[in-house]
């Protein structure tokens, strides 16, 4: 058996599984956007981070990804500290500076508890991304990786992947040219968390 906590609350479980889920067992409800629970985790967005620190030494708690890091035996993990909900915050704020316009984006900075119309502080951030990769704003994508996960593991097609490292990552076809391993099943489209994805019929 696995003994733990999860703000201040005990939890046992036979089989080790991810925070997010162990949390959820708790109806405590940790916000992302690149999960999928028919998907591997990727932690991408950082928006599910949480405080875990080992029982033997609580002082050394660090910011993890629920969906990425599984619970262990005596681990403390602290949902909605004040280091937690500025790392959050700050997390959304990149990604709204990105995508400023995705809908789903929007609201989970509501929930989180940032104001998605306010520019001032979401332009601070903005100047930063300029600055690093001027390419990067106003684009949906915030490379969660759902489609090319989704297209590798459920499809087993791989007709999609990442490109290039850092600010300039994004998501392309192999070789940046239409794949002859799409079939057009369309889920991509459907996991895409901004709508950044589309599909339209060809006549």
């Amino acid at each position: 058996m696995i003994n733990f906590t999860i703000d201040g609350k005990p939890i046992q479980l036979e089989e080790p599984e991810s925070i997010l889920n162990a949390a959820k067992r708790l109806g405590i409800e940790i916000p992302t956007l690149c999960y999928h629970e028919k998907l591997s985790p990727y932690g991408g967005c950082r928006i599910c981070l949480v405080e875990a620190a080992p029982g033997s030494a609580p002082e050394r708690s660090k910011l993890v990804p629920a969906c990425a890091s599984r619970v262990e035996e005596g681990l403390i993990i602290k949902t909605s500290t004040q280091r937690v909900r500025e790392a959050r915050k700050f997390n959304i704020e990149l990604l709204l500076s990105r995508s400023p316009d995705s809908e789903e984006i929007r609201q989970t900075a509501r929930e989180i508890g940032v104001d998605p119309d306010n520019r001032s502080a979401l332009d601070s951030v903005g100047e930063y991304l300029l600055y690093r990769a001027p390419r990067i704003r106003h684009t949906k994508c915030i490379l969660c990786g759902l489609c090319v996960r989704v297209c590798a593991e459920i499809t087993e097609r791989d007709a999609l992947c990442f490109e290039n490292r850092g600010m300039k990552r994004r998501v392309v076809p192999p070789f940046d040219k239409v794949a002859d391993t799409c079939i057009g099943c369309g889920s991509c489209a459907y996991v895409c968390t901004t709508n950044t994805i589309t599909i339209e019929e060809v006549t």
